[in-house]
């Protein structure tokens, strides 16, 4: 049953969504309108949330998987008392407003992620569920509970339908995240229109394969959702998905239950028949009932009473246990520890010659003791990838004491629940895979960009260098591919010693997420008894030898593991009287936001004889040799031999270096 007031409320949320999508001539009324009335109840009488303080840590998280349907979710930021003014939402997706077409992290208090490529909510809110659980497995003591909240979200057909979503649900029933709850919008409908065109499985079903809770209830009956979400609440041992039989545009004569409803505004006169429909005035736009804003605004004082109570508990539990609740305060904060940087290990020339993802291994488990809240792993690969933390179990569904997620062959989910534990807070999340595989992830790593989270990811087998796999798992595309990501640093080392640089970095930085390249074979450590200190990577890029007197005739620009091609190269060119100068350039990001007169130190534009040296494709090399330099590159798929052998065959040795470089002086 529902009451006048229920029912004011819900439609009050159905029509500022009409108004807003009308008004811009652009938006997905139908969804907001079909959700309103379960997004109502989880949001009135189950979300534990402050509109006064949106990043309130023991808050519940909520994600609006669907984010087509973002005027659903700014609609309850607004009345619900949120930092978003009425004005905002009169200006859904115009130029500069807080109300873009999908939701946006960072972008508009309240919205807790980035959403509108289907799946990516619901796999990113298992990230959360799993940062909560493991958060309060660490700091949670008997008689202190600091941590203890809920990931709610609102997923749709689509989400369902998109593979990220499989994989995520899969890895949330096996580790059993009993405080994970999504309502799933069980419209049937999609873009194309009925859902029956391309999607008849039975979902709930395959949920209860994945071993999740599922109920089913009337997405209208308040009364249902409410019970259902209760159930949901008590179910400890696995998550939830509620499936609510909804109808999109719920209310509209015209367009209720019609894909029309999904993608475009109602129009003028069916915005009116809705009205009517509705019991709801005319005029003005945007019309807000003053019993219902009142309703809505009372999560405003709950929320300050829900958090003074944390607090008062969070007082208790300093008073208990100070170090741990001195620890809680860094790692929410997002503060490394004091003199962390001291724990990296140090390599020097004569040491045993090491891949990078060797000395990326060596170096996670030398930091970890320090850095408490590094936590990470890999899809399947921690033996070849090392990131495996030796002295921290595993996180499994019994325990989430440990350190390790083992994310299974799922680098789609790997990548949205990196983005999950790094939105929540209290973790340095970090995920490791094969380069070639970093297609898998590349919507996780595009929305961990845009968001500017501060995710870790560690690639290996980073070339044509990796060997007998063959072209299926040899990357030469991919350091392009990544290094167009805007907000996306990318780090490829040449040895240990620059290993450690890309790490010192990849902790340090907050930015955006990072992405270390490393090698499967080993390389040569560099001497810096005759070569410069490798902390110029630090920088991007710096002089690792340079030309006598410091005027070369040509650069040699390379990075990872054809930093040692090129420093052979130069040797052979000074036996034929050409000075020639090697630049190590691990990182064009972060080369690029140096000063001007540092880059020209170090690629000075009086030199125009430049080669580029990088085992993969020369896409983007130009911005560095310019129109009178050259690349050695590869324009072609690799092949199936050792790796020595195919690095000689496409050119990566001193030898060739040496003769394109001579070859580019002669033009």
């Amino acid at each position: 049953m529902t009451s006048k007031l229920d029912d004011l409320c819900i439609n009050t949320i159905r029509m500022l969504a009409v108004d807003a999508i009308e008004k811009a001539n652009s938006g997905h009324p139908g969804m907001p309108m079909g959700a309103a009335a379960m997004a109502y109840v989880l949001w009135g009488r189950f979300l534990k949330h402050n509109p006064s303080n949106p990043s309130w840590p023991d808050r519940d998280r909520f994600v609006l998987s669907a984010g087509h349907g973002s005027m659903l979710l700014y609609a309850l930021l607004h009345l619900a008392g949120y930092d978003l003014s009425l004005d905002e939402i009169k200006q859904f997706r115009q130029w500069g407003s807080r109300t873009p077409g999908h939701p946006e992290y960072g972008h508009t208090p309240g919205v807790e992620m980035t959403t509108g490529p289907l799946g990516q909510g619901f796999a990113t809110g298992v990230g959360m569920a799993i940062a909560e659980r493991s958060l309060a497995e660490r700091f949670n003591r008997p008689g202190h509970t600091i941590v203890d909240h809920y990931t709610y979200g609102i997923v749709s057909d689509g989400d369902l339908m998109e593979g990220v979503a499989s994989e995520a649900a899969s890895i949330a029933g096996h580790l059993r995240l009993g405080k994970l709850i999504y309502l799933y919008d069980d419209n049937k409908i999609s873009i194309e229109g009925s859902t029956d065109i391309a999607f008849t499985e039975d979902v709930a079903t395959r949920f209860s394969a994945y071993h999740w809770h599922v109920i089913h209830v009337d997405g209208n009956d308040l009364g249902a959702v409410s019970a259902a979400l209760s159930a949901a609440q008590a179910e400890k041992e696995r998550p939830s998905l509620i499936v609510a039989r909804t109808q999109i545009a719920f209310g509209s004569p015209g367009k209720a239950g019609n894909a029309e409803a999904h993608g475009a505004p109602l129009g003028k006169e069916e915005v009116r028949r809705t009205k009517e429909a509705l019991g709801w005035p005319l005029e003005p736009a945007f019309h807000i009932p003053a019993e219902a804003l009142a309703q809505f605004r009372k999560a405003v004082d709950e929320g300050k009473k829900r958090e003074a109570g944390w607090k008062g508990r969070m007082d208790a539990y300093a008073a208990a246990h100070p170090d741990l609740a001195r620890e809680w305060s860094r790692i929410m904060a997002g503060r490394l520890p004091n003199g962390w940087e001291d724990s990296l290990p140090r390599f020097k020339a004569g040491d045993p010659a090491l891949a990078t993802r060797e000395t990326s291994g060596k170096i996670l488990n030398a930091v970890a003791p320090q850095v408490s809240n590094l936590l990470g792993g890999s899809a399947d690969l921690a033996p070849s990838n090392n990131t495996f933390l030796k002295a921290y179990g595993s996180i499994t569904g019994n325990d989430f004491s440990g350190r390790n997620i083992h994310f299974g062959v799922r680098e789609h989910a790997m990548g949205a629940i990196l983005n999950g534990l790094a939105i929540h807070g209290g973790t340095i999340p970090y995920g490791g895979t094969f380069l070639v595989f970093a297609d898998y992830m590349r919507p996780a790593i595009r929305l961990a960009a845009m968001m500017g989270l501060h995710v870790i990811y560690v690639y290996t087998h980073d070339s044509i260098g990796l060997g007998e796999d063959g072209p299926t798992h040899q990357p030469v595309e991919h350091l392009a591919a990544l290094r167009a990501i805007p907000n996306l640093t990318v780090i490829r080392p040449a040895d240990a010693a620059e290993t450690v640089e890309a790490w010192r970095f990849a902790l340090n930085h907050r930015a955006g997420p990072i992405a270390l390249i490393l090698t499967r074979q080993k390389l040569p450590i560099l001497d810096t008894t005759k070569l410069a200190s490798v902390s110029g990577a630090g920088k991007g890029g710096y002089i690792l030898s340079d030309a006598p007197g410091g005027q070369p005739r040509i650069i040699l620009i390379a990075t990872g593991s054809e930093v040692d091609a090129a420093l052979g190269a130069q040797a052979k060119l000074a036996e034929k009287g050409v000075a020639a100068r090697v630049v190590s350039l691990p990182s064009w990001e972060i080369f690029d936001r140096q000063p001007k007169e540092y880059r020209e130190s170090v690629l000075p534009p009086d030199v125009s004889a430049r080669l580029a040296v990088e085992a993969g494709v020369p896409q983007g090399w130009e911005k560095y040799v310019g129109s009178d330099g050259d690349i050695v590159g590869i324009d072609r798929f690799g092949a199936s031999a050792p790796g020595k052998v195919l690095m000689e065959k496409f050119g990566f040795t001193p030898e060739n270096v040496a003769v394109r470089a001579l070859a580019l002086l002669k033009r």
